[in-house]
């Protein structure tokens, strides 16, 4: 009875919020991943990102105006992530905070002597727990300028990575994922990349993804949508987990 009442309630959002044939078409133009999909997976990810609009509250600040098309195409980013997992894997958030560009959050820490100090970091995107998800649209559109980058999938990334805890490179693995070979492919790959930054070798991920676990999943999920080729080709095994995460086969 429940799945039926879901499922009525999804095809009366679809039928009362659809979105229109030119908007969808302009955001396949504009998303490379979903353009490489099928038809039926198309159509899926149209429902899921028709759901997301529905769900969410896109949220611009600082003088940003988006119009439909910009927010079709940034629940179609968002949505890649869940294209065979479902809406329900981002449930317990409400908003997407929009900046115009870069933003710097104003941060107060206590190192271990007990002295406070105040941080400022530039940041393209950041994900909080429960609370919202917060972008660059600068960043948003430069997707296509940097291989590998879509820091809208880097920080819904974020997202199922907490849905478990703090996020930590670990995600809630579905049941017929070894918890141990995730472990031992993602500390392998670690430690074979940072050995290759300390030789001075070119990178196949963002070195951005050594800061620490969590970034790493993120940075690998990035590059799984976005440049699976190259994933699959220099880190085959990374690839091989995320796919069975993600539950796809991008490449």
């Amino acid at each position: 009875m429940f799945n039926a009442i879901r499922n009525w309630r999804i095809r009366r959002t679809v039928a009362r919020h659809p979105i229109a044939e030119p908007l969808w078409r302009a955001a396949l133009e504009r998303c490379a991943p979903a353009r490489r999909l099928g038809a039926s997976d198309q159509a899926t990810l149209r429902v899921l990102a028709t759901l997301f609009l529905d769900r969410k509250s896109l949220e611009p600040v600082k003088g940003l105006e988006l119009d439909e098309a910009d927010r079709v195409l940034l629940a179609t980013h968002a949505c890649l992530p869940i294209l065979k997992l479902g809406m329900d894997w981002y449930d317990g958030w409400h908003s997407v905070i929009v900046y115009p560009d870069a933003f710097i959050p104003r941060r107060t820490r206590m190192d271990a002597a007990g002295v406070v100090h105040q941080t400022r970091e530039v940041l393209a995107g950041e994900a909080w727990g429960r609370g919202p998800v917060i972008l660059s649209w600068a960043d948003v559109l430069n997707v296509r300028e940097k291989p590998g980058h879509n820091v809208v999938v880097h920080e819904m990334a974020h997202k199922l990575d907490m849905l478990n805890g703090d996020a930590n490179g670990f995600p809630p693995l579905h049941r017929r994922m070894d918890r141990r070979v995730w472990t031992d492919v993602f500390s392998s790959a670690w430690d074979r990349l940072r050995e290759a930054r300390s030789q001075g070798l070119e990178l196949p991920l963002d070195p951005y993804a050594l800061t620490n676990p969590a970034e790493f999943f993120a940075v690998a999920s990035e590059h799984f949508f976005e440049d699976p080729a190259n994933l699959r080709r220099n880190l085959p095994e990374v690839y091989r987990q995320l796919e069975l995460f993600y539950q796809q086969h991008p490449y």
